[in-house]
């Protein structure tokens, strides 16, 4: 048992780090109200900067791989987490907007390079043909950070005030870093690509149209997600509490998704990947129907969170497939590209809000969906292209 813990303990500790920089990005959507009142501005006014935030990864997410593409890999590591922790010191401390913005660009940029890496290291260090079941370890990250993070942060902020929340972030990452500084073994860089891999991914059709699926589904989600908070308040009138609770429900509703995903990724890929893009459509569309009843908006959110996370399984296991010579290059535009759909539905959602009315968000989000239907239809013909166009050219 000890010998097996020892084994794993280096994916633990990443998929560990993912929880806190997953909480970091997302907490914001549980203190919008919070930040807000501490610059005199509306939740709808300040929620813009997560579109900051996501601007930031990405621009940064490619050429900060191609930079680092020589660095052994744990030293690159310890070196980011140090400037998210570095930067959530300035985040906590921040006397006004444009420093808490400065803030979170130092995270942002952290991010930008640990998603582009992490998912090659973690298959790297888990033992021998145990790939499949690190991925799944650094989702389960992810997963803890929408079910404990996000409203856990939001309790805390609530509670003692916003700044605590992030500067228990830090603190929580700092004491990651010790841990993977000592148990982290030296990872040469191999297979990340470089600037000589570009063009060859783009002539990757597949991961083309998974790109562009990628970035309309998660625009779509982020849309509305981002503004669940004065949906349920201020449309809805609900109390802060059942938000909370809502933002829970749906975070811990990842765990079935990620479920479903270890049981049938293996031989229903294309299947989970239809599946879960349909639901979260559904999901966006009904829910200022739904919303109305607080039982009913409880279901939809155990639906919606497990369909998101299947569905983000499923777009990450799909890029890395589709480019295993080029892995680190190709992650990076693809969480580039993740971080504009985070950035261009925080943005887009907050214009419909103040323009419209916030309870469109979803028929909205809906629409977007809707016209990812094409990439999908596009993924799904390349794909059954691509293997036999492999076996003419071995």
């Amino acid at each position: 048992m000890i010998q097996r813990l020892m084994a794993w303990g280096p994916v633990i500790l990443l998929a560990l780090s993912a929880f806190v920089f997953n909480t970091s990005e997302f907490v914001p959507v549980g203190l919008l109200a919070a930040l807000g009142e501490s610059f005199g501005m509306s939740a709808v006014a300040i929620g813009p900067m997560l579109t900051v935030y996501a601007a930031v990864v990405a621009l940064a997410s490619l050429p900060a791989v191609l930079l680092f593409a020589r660095f052994e890999r744990s030293t690159l590591l310890l070196g980011l987490m140090a400037l998210f922790v570095l930067s959530h010191g300035v985040t906590a401390w921040a006397p006004s907007y444009p420093i808490l913005l400065a803030g979170r660009i130092g995270i942002a940029l952290s991010h930008a390079l640990f998603w582009a890496i992490t998912p090659a290291m973690v298959v790297r260090l888990a033992p021998q043909g145990q790939g499949a079941k690190a991925l799944g370890l650094l989702a389960t990250g992810t997963v803890l950070a929408l079910v404990l993070g996000i409203p856990l942060g939001r309790i805390v902020g609530h509670l003692l005030g916003w700044r605590i929340t992030f500067a228990l972030i830090g603190l929580m990452t700092l004491v990651l870093m010790l841990g993977l500084w000592r148990g982290l073994p030296k990872l040469p860089a191999e297979k990340g690509g470089s600037w000589r891999s570009l063009p060859g991914l783009l002539r990757n059709r597949a991961l083309m149209w998974l790109y562009g699926l990628t970035t309309l589904l998660v625009t779509a989600h982020f849309a509305v997600y981002t503004y669940l908070e004065p949906l349920l308040q201020q449309h809805f009138g609900y109390a802060p509490g059942v938000t909370t609770l809502m933002l829970l429900i749906f975070g811990g509703s990842g765990l079935i998704g990620s479920m479903v995903f270890g049981r049938y990724q293996a031989n229903h890929a294309r299947r989970m990947l239809a599946l879960s893009v349909t639901v979260v459509g559904l999901s966006v569309a009904v829910l200022p129907v739904v919303g109305a009843h607080l039982w009913l908006l409880a279901l939809l959110c155990v639906i919606w969170g497990a369909a998101m996370m299947l569905l983000g399984l499923s777009l990450q296991s799909k890029g890395l497939k589709l480019a295993p010579e080029a892995t680190d290059v190709a992650m990076a535009i693809y969480s580039g590209l993740f971080n504009v759909g985070i950035g261009g539905g925080a943005l887009l959602g907050s214009v419909m809000a103040a323009r419209i009315g916030v309870e469109y968000n979803g028929p909205m989000g809906a629409g977007l969906i809707l016209i990812a239907m094409v990439p999908l239809l596009g993924l799904f013909r390349a794909r059954r292209i691509v293997p036999m166009s492999e076996a003419a050219h071995p």
